[in-house]
């Protein structure tokens, strides 16, 4: 049985790494909210092969308690591919945000 939220995590699988995209874009270009894609990103049954890591908030916040690992290591992640922080907890989507996904 194919999960429902497959063409979220294909969306997901998309983005190219030293990059992020936001919940509310992936939720757009797939006609849901951006909290069921979140939900999705959490139950995530493929832990490791999408990079959920990628996906911040409309403000390019990082999650508080990362699902795969608990908290910072989104942010490790992250800064592993070459994404720079403006502060702690976000990252300049003016220079990492990609939407064509």
């Amino acid at each position: 049985m194919k999960n429902k939220f497959e063409p979220v995590y294909t969306l997901v699988s998309n983005i190219p790494k030293g990059k992020v995209t936001t919940y509310g874009d992936i939720a757009k270009k797939l006609h849901m909210s951006p909290r069921v894609v979140g939900y999705a990103l959490h139950k995530n049954p493929y832990e490791g092969e999408i990079p959920c890591h990628r996906v911040v908030n409309r403000e390019g916040r990082i999650a508080p308690n990362f699902a795969f690992g608990g908290l910072g290591i989104q942010k490790k992640l992250l800064e592993a591919e070459g994404v720079n922080f403006k502060d702690d907890k976000h990252v300049d989507l003016a220079k990492y945000f990609v939407s064509n996904l």
